[in-house]
């Protein structure tokens, strides 16, 4: 089992101290179920999101989705989530982007992380192979609310607006 080694935790760190810039702040576990892969890491310090891999060759066809696993498992702490997100390089370039974005790993689960991909190019067939960086992992704090029924909900400048309520495009010579 490969594991990162233990970092301090942001409450770990003394008042007045602050990390290196791009320094962890959080200590994840991580378990590799693939050898010959590269575990989660940031390209540049400061970066949100940590690059997952693919763990399998793909060929995604226009239009077409798949499951694709990475790899990954980990184990968050309480309190947190990994969501998972697309590569702004991989979406723009090629229409490469994640289904559910951003997917959700939450604190409990300890299965492999797979990334449902989507090519939305309409022409041309996306091939990915075994290790290309295919999403990004961001970690991120998670408040738990409790939900409390009232008959009325407090006021809002916005009120029931919904989709389109704020505007957007114009019409022509408006």
């Amino acid at each position: 089992m490969n594991t990162l080694p233990a970092e301090p935790a942001a409450s770990d760190i003394p008042a007045g101290d602050t990390p290196a810039y791009g320094a962890p702040t959080l200590s994840v576990q991580l378990k590799m179920l693939d050898d010959g892969l590269e575990p989660p890491s940031y390209a540049h310090p400061g970066d949100a999101g940590a690059d997952l891999r693919a763990r399998e060759d793909v060929v995604l066809r226009p239009g077409e989705r798949r499951l694709v696993p990475t790899g990954v498992s980990i184990a968050l702490p309480d309190g947190f989530v990994a969501l998972i997100h697309p590569r702004s390089g991989l979406a723009t370039k090629h229409g490469l982007t994640v289904v559910n974005a951003p997917g959700t790993v939450d604190a409990g689960y300890r299965g492999e992380i797979a990334v449902t991909l989507l090519n939305t190019d309409r022409d041309e067939v996306i091939e990915l192979r075994r290790g290309d960086r295919i999403a990004q992992m961001v970690i991120q704090r998670v408040e738990y609310a409790e939900f409390v029924p009232v008959q009325e909900l407090s006021d809002s400048v916005r009120g029931g607006g919904g989709f389109g309520s704020t505007g957007g495009f114009g019409t022509a010579g408006a």
